[in-house]
């Protein structure tokens, strides 16, 4: 395994990188990224506004090759070629070889190339878990990659130039195993996508504007999957599909990533001062505001040194080997332990239920392009009551209440018959139950991203992803169990979530720490005047 942590000999994750001093030598001052953006900078201007949307983009990516399997591995519609053997039943699997064809033709879909279907349909639920297991495996190693020497900005180039690749191969699949392969692959890599762009679109980002700007990340998602809908309209085909779903990741590495900049948090904790000053400077003079020349970065670590000159401060960072942290060092702390605890469980009770409900939707007997979009288009209405309620009450309350709105409505559908009106009350308590988990899911991103300091913030954030995949390989088979126990277990998912949310604290308007010794002594600090 390779060495995470980059330490002179003695110096560990909560011991200071540098010494802290009091301002002096007339007007020069150290300030943390937080401050900065408020004092000086601007916590979302034009710049930041800029670098959001375009790194957001990646969320639609995501979306891309993370549902193109609802239409590539569909069923598709079948016609009788022959009134002998064929009697036009409900499906293909009791009629006589030759008596029926595809509609669209074998290349269609997967199923109809390949035949997955009958006995063999088992495999594309098989494709459907290794490609969230690839995601699993994926989101804990770039997770890793970009808080370390890869950086926010390579990590998200890097996954982008896979996820192109990988995608286009799949269209040429000779067959299923190497589909199988394909799709894995495929995963590992969207596994980064996501929480690379949100951290490096939400760091930049001022502490009392980062709730609502984290909370819109999602509005790309779903309007990725919105589009993906009609693209799968249009190529009916699945290696064509593939092919169309890929190209715009192959647009976003060519024109959008060089117009990125790098996270001033990643180059601040890796020792790079002046590149994280360049970025701040960018960010004041692009939002119309002046950086004072004596004002520069500091970590939030407090320290006894009495020295405050620039020029002394810079050296001193220089010399100190760059901070990076790893899963372990989250662990080792009893502070960040239990949060990790928590947020991997409630990410993973989350998505167990937030996929199951998906897939109850897409069950539904209707048309699949119809149906996906006005699924992805019903999440949106979540995402916008959830980020204006988000700095009104707060993280942790809206946590707990989206979890129990979303477990109370399907408790509520295991109470509905399957016949008659109840059907159609038991699906109303289904979207109900989505529209509570995609608020959640929105909220848990932001919501983990502050609850850990910038070294192992991706490493967290990546670990929680990973339990979020487990619980998406988890929801097709509860969601097989028919009848009314999947709505009882995605309500005791629900009800259970919210009740551990309890045990989390409130981030709202507090600052993002860089350092674990930072975030700490931050809370030694609040808890001192209390004891």
């Amino acid at each position: 395994m390779p060495q995470t942590t980059s330490f002179h000999e003695g110096q560990d994750l909560v011991s200071p990188l540098l010494t802290w001093g009091k301002t002096g030598g007339g007007d020069s001052q150290k300030l943390c990224i937080d401050d900065m953006l408020r004092r000086h900078c601007g916590e979302f201007g034009a710049w930041q506004l800029r670098h959001f949307i375009l790194t957001s983009l990646a969320w639609a990516l995501e979306a891309f090759h993370s549902m193109v399997m609802i239409f590539a591995d569909r069923e598709p519609a079948w016609t009788c070629v022959s009134s002998a053997g064929c009697s036009g039943g409900s499906g293909v699997c009791g009629l006589e070889p030759g008596s029926w064809e595809w509609s669209g033709g074998p290349g269609s879909s997967t199923a109809a190339e390949w035949g997955l279907v009958c006995e063999n349909k088992y495999k594309v639920g098989l494709v459907q878990a290794l490609f969230f297991g690839g995601c699993m495996i994926g989101a804990g190693v770039f997770g890793h990659l970009s808080d370390s020497f890869l950086g926010r900005k390579g990590s998200l180039t890097v996954v982008c130039i896979m996820n192109a690749i990988f995608g286009c191969l799949t269209a040429f699949s000779p067959n299923y195993w190497i589909y199988t392969l394909l799709r894995f692959l495929t995963g590992f890599s969207s596994g980064g996508v996501g929480l690379c762009a949100f951290v490096l679109a939400t760091e930049p980002v001022g502490p009392t504007k980062r709730g609502v700007a984290g909370m819109s990340t999602f509005y790309f998602f779903s309007t990725g999957i919105a589009l993906l809908s009609g693209i799968a309209y249009i190529f009916k085909s699945w290696r064509s599909l593939y092919i169309a779903s890929s190209i715009p990741s192959i647009v976003f590495i060519l024109l959008v990533i060089p117009f990125l900049s790098e996270s001033p948090r990643w180059y601040l904790v890796r020792g790079k001062i002046d590149d994280a000053m360049k970025v701040m400077r960018a960010i004041a003079n692009s939002n119309g505001n002046h950086l004072p020349e004596g004002v520069f970065l500091g970590l939030d670590e407090p320290t006894n040194d009495d020295s405050a000159d620039i020029e002394i401060y810079k050296a001193e960072l220089s010399s100190k080997q760059a901070i990076s942290g790893s899963l372990i060092d989250v662990i080792r702390s009893p502070l960040t332990r239990f949060r990790l605890f928590l947020a991997v469980a409630i990410n993973f009770l989350c998505s167990v239920v937030y996929y199951g409900l998906s897939l109850n939707v897409v069950n539904l007997q209707t048309n699949l392009y119809l149906s996906v979009l006005l699924n992805a288009v019903a999440e949106m209405p979540a995402y916008t009551l959830t980020a204006i309620l988000l700095d009104r009450f707060g993280r942790k309350p809206l946590a707990i209440g989206t979890l129990w709105f979303s477990g109370f409505f399907c408790i509520l559908g295991t109470m509905m018959k399957s016949d008659g009106i109840w059907r159609v009350v038991r699906m109303v308590c289904g979207v109900l139950g989505i529209f509570g988990m995609a608020g959640t899911y929105n909220l848990l991103f932001i919501y983990t991203t502050e609850l850990f300091p910038t070294v192992v913030r991706n490493a967290a954030l990546g670990c929680a992803t990973q339990a979020a995949q487990m619980g998406a390989i988890l929801a097709p088979f509860v969601v097989v169990l028919g009848g009314v126990l999947p709505f009882a277990v995605f309500g005791f998912c629900g009800f259970s979530a919210g009740l551990m949310a309890f045990y989390l604290p409130e981030t709202l308007n507090q600052p993002l720490y860089d350092t674990m010794a930072g975030m700490e002594d931050a809370e030694k600090a609040l808890k001192s005047p209390l004891e």
